[in-house]
């Protein structure tokens, strides 16, 4: 099963009086996107001669909760963008008021279906430990924490620190998250679990460089949104703060600082090193 497929079927039904906000929801998730960060589950299970489809219900609500974030992040009181991946935003297709309502629901339901799990395992205490690293990495001390000071600090010079802070939260989180569980449910050694992290680190701070970095160079067709955003919304970004040259650099940096941390793991790393060069070359 792909992973598109395995999302699609995870998703509610469109029924009962409170369909629109499920349309909302269903539409935000299947407005497009890279699903990097369920694949990235998924082989990382494979690596760790683990389950796939005991990863199943996570990679469908990791994908719940990334787009969650995203729609939230669309909103008025946040970014004000009215396009995202060349589709209008579920705010401005439903109204703010569901578009709310619509990441709500999503962030919720991710849970509801990541619980799926327990009835596919007989080791409960990976699935446990799997939900508690999700919502970890989801809540204040991780993506919506990292949103949160981004927010209060719009506007604001922003030193170094707060923001590699916000962008290891923000963006860094989901994927740090995302290699961490695969491992898990795998029944990886701890060391590895860490290891895992660590990779999703780097590869999270080079995918925000390199958004940054988009916001500047791409196009809105080409990117599928607007672009200028950063500028607009008077955000410092690595770009901002050290110039074109210097961003490209730094995801060069840390793309090869995680790819050299691979041949610490057992089995075939190939998928990760080519995504990671994929992500760190991605023009959309």
């Amino acid at each position: 099963m792909t992973t598109e497929e395995i999302i699609q079927k995870c998703l509610p039904d469109e029924a009962g009086l409170q369909k629109t906000v499920i349309e909302a929801m269903n539409y935000s998730v299947l407005a497009g996107g890279k699903r990097v960060r369920p694949n990235l589950i998924r082989e990382t299970c494979r690596l760790f001669g683990g389950d796939e489809k005991l990863a199943e219900p996570f990679m469908a609500a990791m994908e719940m909760i990334h787009t969650y974030s995203l729609v939230h992040d669309d909103l008025p009181a946040m970014d004000g963008d009215t396009l995202r991946r060349g589709k209008p935003t579920t705010w401005s297709k439903y109204g703010e008021a569901m578009g709310v309502l619509a990441g709500d629901g999503l962030l919720t339901f991710a849970f509801e279906t990541a619980a799926q799990a327990f009835a596919m395992t007989d080791d409960p205490a990976r699935v446990g430990r799997a939900i508690h690293v999700l919502a970890h990495k989801a809540g204040i001390y991780g993506m919506a924490g990292g949103q949160a000071v981004d927010v209060e600090k719009t506007g604001k010079p922003l030193s170094e620190e707060e923001m590699s802070f916000i962008y290891r939260l923000k963006t860094g989180a989901l994927i740090e998250a995302s290699l961490m569980i695969g491992a898990i449910l795998a029944g990886a050694e701890e060391q590895d679990v860490q290891r895992m992290e660590k990779i999703g680190t780097n590869i999270g701070l080079a995918f925000q460089i390199r958004d940054d970095i988009l916001d500047v160079v791409s196009t809105e067709q080409e990117l599928g949104k607007p672009i200028g955003s950063d500028e607009r919304n008077e955000k410092t970004t690595y770009v901002s703060l050290y110039g074109l040259e210097a961003a490209v650099k730094e995801v060069v940096r840390l793309s090869e600082e995680a790819i050299a941390s691979l041949s610490e793991l057992p089995g075939d790393t190939a998928y990760f090193r080519d995504q990671i060069r994929r992500m760190e070359n991605r023009r959309i």
